[in-house]
C-alpha cells in the first residue's frame, strides 16, 4: 500500500479533481487515464480504482489487496467521480464488493441485473439526496393538511439551517454551495445587493438595512419559503428564495400539485454573473429542490416576461415556457420543469459538456 500512497499522491499532482462528499463525508477524487485516487480530506490513506469507459459503460474496480471491503462511502465518491467524468455513460458496474449492499439496493442507488451484476443507473444516482444534502431526511415528511391564507396544502417539514447543498462543478473546479440566510451574517451584504443597479431594476425592493432586515425576517417566519445564499467555494454571491407552490401567489394560475416547488434569484455580485456561473447555480437549484422531497415532480418560475435572457437560459436548462401570465406588479411568463425530464437529459450539467463527453468518448 506504500507504493500505491506514494503514486497517488503523484498523479494527484498532476491531474483534475473532483470534490465529493458522500454522508458528508469528504473525498478527493482524481481520474489519471484509467486510474481514480481518493483521498480522504481526513487525511487518511488514498485507495486506488480502475475505472474502464467503453460504448457509453463504465466499470470500476478496486485496485491492490485489500484487508477488508472497501467503505460504502468510498465507492460513492468513486461512482460520482466516474460520472462527473463521463456525464454521457449511462451504466457503470461494480466489480469489488463492499459493504452495505443491501441497503444501496433498497434506496435504488445500486441495482442488479439478471446476471446477477451489481450497476448503477445515472438517473437514479443523481437523485440520492445523500450525495449532495447536508441534511438528507431519510423518509418523506409524512402528509397531512391545513389551510393557510384559504389554501389547502400539506403540512410542511421544519426549514432547515446552515448548509443545505453542496456539489463540486468541474468546469469551474468549484464548489457550490447552498445555505440559509443568517441575518447577522447576512444583512450588509443583502442590503447591498438589493440596492444595486440591476438587481433594483428586477426586485424593486431597494431600501435602508432596517427595510431589508424586516424582509429577511417576514421570509423566515413564513414556513412556505426559504431564503438561501449561493457561494463558490463560500464566497457568496447571490441571494434564492425557494417555495412550496400550493401556498404561493403562483398556485392560481396553473394546476398545481402538493409539492410542486419554484424559486427567485437574485445574483447580487456582478463579477458572477455571465454563462460559465448560470450554469452552475440554475440546475444546481432545480436539483438541490428535487433532492429536497422525492414526490416533487415540477419545478415552476416566473420571470418577468420581457426578461429575454433569463428565459433563454431556464429554456437551456430544461424549463418549458407555458404562458404568460399578470401579476399585480409585473406580467410573467410560467415556466415548469419536470423531474423526468431533468433526469433523463442529465440536465445538471450543461449540454455541451454531454455532448464533448460523447465526441471524446468516440475517439478513445
Amino acid at each position: 500500500m506504500g507504493h500505491i500512497h506514494e503514486q497517488g499522491q503523484h498523479l494527484l499532482a498532476r491531474a483534475t479533481s473532483v470534490n465529493c462528499r458522500p454522508d458528508r463525508i469528504g473525498y478527493v477524487a482524481t481520474l489519471d487515464g484509467n486510474t481514480l485516487l481518493l483521498q480522504p480530506v481526513s487525511g487518511a490513506e488514498i485507495s486506488q480504482w480502475q475505472l474502464d469507459h467503453e460504448a457509453g459503460h463504465l466499470t470500476l474496480a478496486s485496485i491492490g489487496s485489500h484487508a477488508e471491503k472497501p467503505k460504502h462511502v468510498e465507492v460513492l465518491a468513486a461512482i460520482e467521480a466516474a460520472f462527473v467524468n463521463f456525464p454521457a455513460a449511462g451504466k457503470l458496474d461494480i466489480l469489488t464488493p463492499f459493504d452495505q449492499v443491501e441497503e444501496l439496493l433498497r434506496s435504488g442507488l445500486l441495482i442488479r441485473d439478471k446476471s446477477n451484476q451489481l450497476g448503477v443507473n445515472i438517473e437514479l444516482f443523481w437523485q440520492q439526496p445523500r450525495m449532495w444534502l447536508a441534511s438528507p431526511q431519510l423518509y418523506a415528511f409524512p402528509l397531512t393538511y391545513l389551510f393557510s391564507h384559504g389554501r389547502r396544502h400539506p403540512l410542511r417539514p421544519p426549514k432547515p439551517a446552515g448548509v443545505v447543498y453542496q456539489r463540486h462543478i468541474p468546469w469551474l473546479d468549484r464548489t457550490l454551495s447552498f445555505r440559509t440566510v443568517d441575518l447577522h451574517r447576512d444583512l450588509e451584504r443583502f442590503n447591498r445587493w438589493m440596492n444595486e443597479p440591476v438587481v433594483a431594476a428586477s426586485w424593486r425592493e431597494e431600501g435602508d438595512p432596517a427595510k431589508h432586515q424586516a424582509y429577511l425576517q417576514n421570509i423566515d417566519a413564513d414556513p412556505h419559503v426559504t431564503g438561501l445564499i449561493v457561494s463558490l467555494d463560500e464566497e457568496p454571491f447571490g441571494y434564492f428564495e425557494v417555495y412550496w407552490a400550493k401556498e404561493d401567489r403562483i398556485a392560481p394560475f396553473y394546476d398545481v400539485d402538493d409539492f410542486d416547488r419554484g424559486w427567485h434569484v437574485l445574483i447580487g455580485e456582478p463579477r458572477f454573473r455571465g454563462k460559465p456561473f448560470v450554469t452552475a447555480w440554475l440546475p444546481s437549484i432545480s436539483h438541490y429542490l428535487f433532492l429536497d422531497d422525492c414526490r416533487t415532480q415540477r419545478i415552476v418560475i416566473e420571470p418577468r416576461s420581457d426578461n429575454h435572457k433569463m428565459i433563454r437560459n431556464l429554456a437551456k436548462c430544461g424549463y418549458a415556457n407555458l404562458k404568460e401570465l399578470d401579476f399585480p406588479h409585473k406580467r410573467a411568463m410560467l415556466g415548469m420543469l419536470l423531474r423526468e425530464r431533468f433526469f433523463a437529459e442529465r440536465l445538471w450539467v450543461p449540454r455541451d459538456v454531454i455532448v464533448t463527453s460523447c465526441s471524446t468518448s468516440s475517439l478513445s
